[in-house]
Order: structure tokens, then C-alpha cells, then sequence
């Protein structure tokens, strides 16, 4: 997957993928990103890239749940 800008498409947010991680036991390949907007919970977030690039329904239509704005 490409480094840089995604929105989600449930909530619009905008989000920077920095790098891809793996997970110490499981060697899963994670991305790591940050909300580029105010967020309490936290600004750092991880996700395993399946997760990250997989398709999910939204208003009955199959999307990306995140989609590539920019470098």
C-alpha cells in the first residue's frame, strides 16, 4: 500500500499513513497512521493493512474503507 493521505469513507476523516510495522508475534504486517484531525482518544493509530485496505458496506455499496487523497 502506498504511504501518505487516506480518508475513510464511513467518516470523511483524513488520516497519514507513516510506515508498515509487523507484529511481534504474529508477524501480521501493521500500518501505522495518524488522525489528521482532533482526537481526543489518541492521534497515533494501528491497524493491520488487511484491515486497512479491505472492503466494507456502506449505505449497501462495497467501498474501500480507506481511500488514497495524496503523497
Amino acid at each position: 500500500m502506498k504511504i501518505g493521505v487516506y480518508k475513510h469513507s464511513k467518516t470523511k476523516n483524513l488520516y497519514r499513513t507513516h510506515f508498515i510495522a509487523k507484529h511481534s508475534e504474529t508477524l501480521e504486517d501493521l500500518v501505522v497512521y495518524e488522525a489528521l484531525y482532533e482526537n481526543k482518544k489518541s492521534k497515533f493509530w494501528v491497524r493491520p493493512v488487511s484491515m486497512f485496505t479491505e472492503k466494507v458496506e456502506i449505505n449497501g455499496k462495497k467501498v474501500s474503507r480507506f481511500v488514497f487523497v495524496s503523497e
